[in-house]
């Protein structure tokens, strides 16, 4: 593994006067199982005074026959009284149990999108709708609105009088004022979505993945290395090393929900987070032209993985992806990688 990128950042200030900081290597398997420990103890309190996780009551709104699988909206309280917005898509012809992707949606400042995501066609680059695609391959997907998205854009402290953007910066003052943040309270909405989804008789606990692009891409690392009973993930974009950002002036890229408080100060970046889903499969998809994910940040996001899945002995487990040429995007070949690995590992 080569750390070059690392060594040429470590120990140089960077903007705002901070000196960066490099990632300490694990000795061994037994080592970083210690360390992910404390991680994720870390990780939680840093997300802010969140409620505790439970699985809620749903109430299906809604259950429409479509092509070859069956669309149920549905909604349920997150425990502080916020209605969440949900689509559950289950193949037609399913029997039993079987494998289920919780399905992130991105952000893109689309606020009026949020879950219709897996229904409609949502990106540039790829001719088809995403969860149409999965349900068709014999996955049960299951996608909610984000706080300020899709059908809760007016979820915020003013009701009505604010959407979307304005909404979200709201939220993200509000929370903060109640020692909670934006980012805690989205990623525990993804977990409740998570026990919904256990929940479900048509579900096979053990076959679980969670995949999203952009900001859904963030939700599944995070959702990943906070549960484990996530099996699989697939994150495509937003692979951000924050002290490579910083360094490259491209803090702009990502919205105000994307920050999490004294992450510096317990000297955690972007790989330590994601190396809690080790050694669970994970496919990381990244254009070196994404100026929200630099490239020298992402290689070393991705070697870091390499060397602990090397450590657990499953090298095949983990797969990241650098495309050249490729900004922000969800290319046909990424769709392909997509599908390649949820066939291999759920």
């Amino acid at each position: 593994m080569t750390m070059s990128e690392e060594k040429n950042i470590s120990g140089s200030i960077l903007p705002g006067g901070f000196t960066s900081f490099q990632t300490p290597l694990p000795r061994s398997m037994s080592s970083w199982d210690k360390r992910k420990i404390e991680l994720r103890r870390k990780l939680w309190r840093l997300l802010g005074d969140l409620p505790e996780l439970f699985t809620p009551e749903v109430v299906i709104q809604q259950k429409q026959s479509k092509a070859g699988y069956v669309l149920e909206r549905f909604t349920f309280d997150n425990g502080i009284g916020d209605t969440v917005y949900g689509y559950i898509l289950i193949p037609s012809k399913h029997k039993g149990r079987g494998p289920a992707i919780l399905y992130h949606h991105y952000h893109g400042n689309k606020y009026k999108s949020g879950k219709e995501e897996v229904i409609t066609k949502a990106f540039s680059k790829l001719n088809f709708t995403t969860g149409e695609a999965l349900v068709r391959e014999g996955y049960i997907v299951l996608c909610i609105d984000a706080y300020a998205f899709g059908e809760r854009r007016f979820q915020g402290p003013a009701s009505e009088k604010e959407s979307g953007r304005i909404t979200e910066v709201s939220l993200f003052k509000m929370f903060l004022w109640q020692g909670r943040t934006l980012w805690g309270m989205m990623v525990r909405d993804d977990l409740l979505a998570m026990n919904i989804l256990l929940s479900r008789p048509e579900v096979d606990p053990y076959r679980i993945a969670v995949m999203g692009m952009s900001m859904g891409s963030t939700r599944t690392w995070w959702a990943a290395a906070l549960d484990e009973r996530i099996k699989v993930a697939v994150s495509v974009a937003c692979l951000t090393r924050y002290q490579n950002l910083i360094a490259q002036g491209q803090v702009k890229q990502h919205g105000i929900y994307y920050y999490v408080p004294n992450m510096l100060k317990e000297k955690i970046d972007t790989e330590s987070v994601v190396g809690l889903v080790a050694p669970r499969p994970h496919l990381t998809l990244t254009g070196d032209r994404d100026a929200g994910s630099p490239a020298d940040g992402v290689r070393i996001i991705n070697g870091f993985q390499e060397y602990l899945y090397k450590l657990y002995g499953k090298p095949e487990n983990f797969r990241g992806l650098l495309y050249q040429g490729v900004g922000h995007q969800y290319t046909p070949e990424m769709w392909e990688e997509t599908l390649n690995w949820l066939k291999k590992h759920l």
